[in-house]
This record gives structure tokens, sequence and C-alpha cells, in this order.
């Protein structure tokens, strides 16, 4: 039986980095970028005024009481203006005019007299102005040219706002994984419209799949059911091999029973094994494999727990290798419940996150950590890792946590009474 970290290599050496395509702007949140980005334009495009007020020319400082002659107005939308005047009003937004470099509020100037069409004539400023106050310089939040977003990075609503305002209307993205999901078990009822029929369960892993792959930035090519043999299998497999995909997917049918074929029928085909049996709980029968000139496969067992493990610690460091993201940052918490894990095994253990009155992070490892038990998963916020060589684990311990599925941050309840 393999190590965690040794089987998780062995995966991602064999993780090719996918090539790249153009994604539009409004189908580009979620996507992963495939190479840097690099500001086409200043942002500010030009200097403009931080409130409504009067655009004036001040060298250093303009003194509460002095008087000004306001000439022409000057809104968002215009274009390069002069004035005549020492003044000129201005709206939030708009852009100096030409000469001009510093905007006084509106609240903070007295009117002395108005044109003929009532618009401002001559002011008194009631507050110093200095040179540059309330003006937005060009090029202040972002310089012409600047990298704006690494490679690898996954697009946020705030990295839209930024490419957006940029005038990026398109962006070099990561391809999608394609990637199939074979269940196996005659056990498996997928018609949910109908009684379930004696001895026979919902199909969960298969919807439990495609929908942890989309939220990792995946692409499900497709999701099928099989029975207990090898023919049926081979018959699927063939089939995502024939649709070519990156990435094979399969639950139940690895382990040590009778009607655990998948290892056999592997090697049959000539498939390149990479591990059979990961010292991990759960999901500890799980296989991998790089199919003969074809993807790489993982083996799942049936239980909905080792799914989940699998899927959120072999599975989608896989997908990040494959979209070019780097490992995931690793972070901490303070264990509130004693552990006494198995030697020899990494553990992954449900957990609910609190923070303290001090703002220490807290992980508190849920009771029923039986891999069929699926309720307690969704009341959890993160992972527990512990390690092979963890020993036991006293309250107060620092411990690793991670996120529940790929893509999201650690849920953080409220502190318990």
């Amino acid at each position: 039986m393999m190590e965690y970290a040794d089987a998780l290599q062995r995966l991602l050496a064999q993780a090719v980095q996918l090539s790249p395509e153009s994604c539009p702007l409004d189908r580009v949140m979620g996507r992963v970028t495939a190479a840097a980005v690099h500001s086409p334009l200043a942002l500010p495009t030009f200097d403009h005024a931080a409130m409504d007020g009067y655009a004036l020319q001040v060298r250093e400082t303009l003194t509460p009481g002095s008087e000004h002659a306001v000439r022409g107005s000057q809104a968002a939308g215009d274009g390069a203006g002069t004035t005549t005047g020492d003044a000129c009003e201005i709206m939030t937004g708009a852009r100096l005019p030409d000469g001009l470099n510093s905007v006084v509020a509106v609240e903070n100037t007295q009117l002395l007299s108005a044109h003929a069409d009532g618009t401002p004539a001559r002011i008194r400023l009631l507050q110093t102005l200095d040179a540059g106050q309330n003006v937005r310089y060009a090029g202040s939040d972002v310089a012409m040219g600047s990298r704006i977003l690494g490679s690898g990075i996954r697009i946020d609503a705030a990295h839209v706002m930024l490419l957006a305002a940029l005038g990026i209307g398109a962006l070099d993205v990561a391809r999608r994984p394609r990637v199939a999901i074979i269940c196996t078990g005659k056990e498996l009822q997928v018609d949910r419209s109908q009684p379930l029929m004696a001895g026979c369960i919902h199909n969960s892993n298969g919807p439990y799949l495609a929908a942890a792959l989309g939220e990792a930035g995946a692409e499900v090519h497709s999701c099928v059911t099989v029975d207990d043999t090898s023919v049926t299998y081979a018959d699927a497999l063939a089939q995502a091999l024939d649709d070519d995909v990156d990435l094979v997917l399969s639950t139940g049918a690895v382990s040590m029973g009778r009607y655990d074929f998948v290892p056999e029928l592997l090697r049959d085909r000539d498939a390149g094994l990479l591990f059979h049996g990961v010292a991990i709980r759960p999901g500890k029968p799980v296989l991998g494999a790089r199919l003969a000139k074809g993807p790489l496969l993982l083996a799942l067992p049936g239980t909905p727990m080792a799914v989940a493990a699998a899927m959120r610690f072999l599975v989608a460091p896989v997908l990040r290798a494959m979209m070019g993201q780097d490992s995931e940052p690793l972070l901490h918490a303070v264990l509130d419940t004693p552990q006494n894990p198995k030697p020899g095994l990494r553990h992954f253990l449900r957990a609910n996150l609190h923070l303290d009155d001090d703002g220490r992070l807290h992980a508190r490892v849920l009771p029923q950590q039986q891999p069929f038990r699926i309720y307690p998963y969704t009341e959890s916020g993160a992972w527990v890792v512990l390690p092979e060589n963890a020993g036991a684990c006293d309250e107060g311990s620092i411990v690793e946590i991670v996120s529940l599925a790929h893509g999201r941050p650690p849920r953080i309840d409220r502190a318990p009474s």
C-alpha cells in the first residue's frame, strides 16, 4: 500500500497541462488564466475629478477667501476641454480641462454670481485647496503594461471588473479538463422518479462527482451507470476513450471482492498501473492508472465519503495541474476534539470550524466519520488532515485543514455556545 504523498506525486507526474483557449469576458468567470495578463491601458485612462465642484490651476495652495471666475462646464463623458476663466465647473468622473490640476468640492465654495443662463460665474473658496487635491490621476490604479494577473489564476468577479475596466474582451484560459464518470453496481438505481426496487439504492456518487467536478473547473463529458460486469465497464471505458476525455473516474469494483473486476480488467488492457491501495482513510482501495494510449484513470471505492475524500485529495490536485494551477496553500486550526488516529494512515476527517474571541481558527471533528454517512458531510465546513505519523492529537493541537471542496473557502460557523 502506497503512502498518500507518493501516490499523489505519481498522479501529478502524469497530469499533462492542457492547451489554452480564448474565452470571452462574459464567460470567463471561474476559468483559469493560461498566461500572465498585462494591462493594455492605464487606469484611470485620464486625469479626472473625484467629486462635483470646480477645477482650478493650483501651483501649491489656494487659501480660503480667494475668488475665481468660472467659465465652462465639464461633465463625465466630455472630451478634452479648456476654460478662459480661472475655474471650470466639473462633475465627478469628468476629465480635467487642459491646464487645470485640482478640484474644490462644490460644498467648499460660495457662489458669488451666475451667468445669464444660471451657470456659475464667480466663486469664493471656503477652505484651503492644495495642488492635485480631489483628482484621480491617469495610471494611479493600474499602469499601462503592468501585470494584472499571473498564470494559473482562477478568475473571480473582482477580476472580471478589472478586465472589463481595461477593455479586455477575451482572455486566454486553460481548457477545462474533460472527464468521464463510470459508476458501477447493479444496486444503483438512476431513475429517481420511481420507487426504489428491492436491494437497490439511489446512485449518489455520479451526481456528486458531476457537481464536484464542475465546481473544480472541469467539464463532465459523460456520466454513466453500469452493472457489476467487466463487459459493461469495458464498453463504457471504450466510449470514454473514443470521446478523447482527459480523465476517467469510476466508482466501485476496485477492492478485493468477487465483483471487484476493475484491477484485472486494467491489467488485461495494458494500463500503466500507478498504484492500487493508498494509505488513506477513507478511500484506501483507490486505484490510479494511465490507460494505454489514453487518459488518466482513477478508480474510486464506492462508499460516498471515500468518493468525496478521493475527489478532494486526489482528483482535485490533478485537475489543478492540468489547468496550470499551483498547489493549494496549507491552512491550520486549533483542534478542539482529541483524536487517536490509526498509525500508518493519513486520515481525512470532516469537521466544523469557528473563531475564538482572539480570532484563532478552531476545528471540531464531527463524531460520525463512517464512510457511508452522507448527512454529516453536509454539516461540515472543512476537512481535518492527520498525517500518517500524527499519533495521538490532544485538544489544542495544531492541525492542517482543507476546504470541503476545491475552489470553495472553508466554512466558518458561529462558535459553539
